[in-house]
């Protein structure tokens, strides 16, 4: 080629070059075809994604009732056939708890450095699908029976939802993790819905069969499920932005830029270390007063591990019990899903949670003074509403440590973990002598959703303050285009 042309072809390719560099600055989604482009790009990548997180909710769903499934196998015969004493029962239900409260934050950690959530998590699913049927082969109580069993179930169990948390925000900005962490937790929900009515049918039907009592066969059949369902999740869940194989190289660039606009410039591959992530989670304060707040919300949500029990303070027999469950969850699950919709699109958090908690203080209210069986129905769904707000919370708690990432998932974990303290207190709140009104123990869930809104309404104030200083800095910087806000 002549030395003219190859000048002029050299000088075409720079000023191409040059100006795809000025379209960039000029158009930030310029990478992605344009803003237009980048929208309909956006929307098949939240499809995509969707999608293959909603198995997240199915697993939610079995979490809960392998945790749960002792309250209904109570009613047919656990509690005799291990020949239960005194406090034994509740003790079975709180050391799920001291496992559970032990493996969050190394899990957690774990999880972020690994980078491999769609092995890790069905893994760990395996393995308490496997303890459950465990304990349906229980035959005592003691240290090599259903008390090892349910300590183990704890340790295991405790993967998944800190790592389901995690694994959500590193995906979803903030106003959209509101709705994802509702949906997410509405496995929970519903499980308390699906589970009675489930552990009804096999519990009625199965009395006997190959020789098993009704409540083995519970832990034996949801145990089995629960492996079922882990296998499949290994195909189906993604793993991080920066590690999922299936995402093209533009949705991956758009997955990653997302969350850096979300905080304001810190990239998700610009991440701490883990033992500097752990460092900044243990010294900020918010976590540890976020973590004794839900602590106490959980102690008044105590009630659901004993909610066969107080449905059957209404008289009716094991089956009709266990069948009325279903409707104050299933109810709570359309209130969940509205209100944390809403709570997303209004960017708003406090009066979400706020509202909630008052209406459960209405529930126990109601329930402590009258024995009437509509009023005491009705109690239980303004009871069971209160987990509407408290995932309101969840997504709030996300939310208020965007970054970096490494802090935000020891983060997650320690509040979670330590908040399961009211677990461990909560199973101890129901003695069978304080039945059938149990007024001392819904006295106790008023007073613990009393500090909660308290203990609110001083984070609110703080993030106020904190906004509000940064408001007044970038004024006085001259900053046009505001940063990080927390959400309030």
């Amino acid at each position: 080629m002549p030395s003219t042309e190859l000048s002029t072809s050299v000088r075409s390719t720079s000023e191409k070059s040059h100006k795809s560099k000025l379209s960039e600055i000029e158009d930030p989604d310029g990478e992605f075809g344009g803003t237009e482009a980048r929208k309909v790009l956006e929307r098949k990548l939240l499809w995509k994604v969707d999608l293959r997180m909603s198995i997240l909710v199915v697993i939610y769903i079995l979490n809960y009732i392998d945790r749960n499934n002792a309250g209904a196998a109570r009613l047919r015969g656990l509690q005799s056939d291990l020949d239960l004493h005194g406090t034994q029962f509740a003790t079975l239900l709180s050391i799920l708890y001291v496992g559970y409260i032990i493996m969050q934050v190394p899990s957690n950690m774990f999880l972020n450095w690994i980078g491999k959530p769609s092995l890790y998590l069905p893994a760990c699913m395996v393995v308490w699908g496997t303890i459950s049927c465990l304990t349906g082969a229980c035959r005592e109580f003691a240290f090599k029976g259903a008390l090892l069993t349910r300590f183990f179930l704890g340790f295991v169990e405790a993967a998944f939802f800190p790592g389901a948390l995690f694994l959500l925000s590193k995906w979803y900005k903030r106003n959209e993790l509101g709705l994802r962490t509702a949906i997410l937790y509405c496995g929970n929900i519903i499980s308390n819905a699906f589970g009675s009515l489930m552990a009804s049918g096999i519990l009625s039907g199965m009395q006997g069969k190959l020789g098993h009592a009704a409540w083995r066969w519970l832990f034996f059949i949801e145990g089995v499920l629960t492996i079922a369902v882990a296998i499949l999740a290994i195909f189906i869940l993604p793993d991080f932005p920066s590690t999922t194989k299936w995402l093209t190289e533009e949705e991956r660039a758009l997955a990653l830029r997302r969350m850096e606009e979300d905080s304001h410039g810190k990239s998700e591959g610009e991440d701490a270390n883990g033992h500097t992530g752990l460092w900044m989670a243990i010294t900020d304060w918010k976590v540890w007063w976020m973590a004794l707040l839900l602590t106490s919300w959980v102690v008044s949500l105590s009630f659901n591990a004993y909610f066969p029990t107080l449905s059957a303070t209404m008289g009716f027999n094991e089956t009709v019990t266990l069948l009325l469950c279903a409707p104050p969850f299933l109810f709570t699950t359309v209130i969940a899903f509205g209100l944390s919709r809403h709570s997303d699109k209004t960017n708003e958090r406090f009066y979400h949670c706020i509202g909630s908690l008052i209406l459960g203080i209405l529930g126990f209210v109601i329930a402590t003074n009258t024995m009437n069986i509509a009023a005491r129905y009705i109690s239980l769904f303004l009871m069971a509403q209160s987990y509407a707000g408290y995932i309101v919370f969840y997504a709030w708690m996300s939310n208020s440590f965007p970054y970096p990432a490494s802090k935000r998932a020891v983060a997650i974990a320690i509040i979670n973990a330590f908040s399961q303290l009211g677990n461990v207190a909560g199973s101890y709140v129901w003695p069978a002598t304080w039945g059938p009104t149990y007024r001392n123990s819904y006295g106790i869930c008023i007073a613990t959703s009393g500090l909660a809104v308290l203990m609110l309404c001083v984070l609110k104030w703080h993030f106020t303050v904190v906004n509000e200083g940064l408001d007044k800095e970038e004024l006085r910087k001259g900053v046009k285009e505001k940063g990080f806000r927390y959400m309030v």
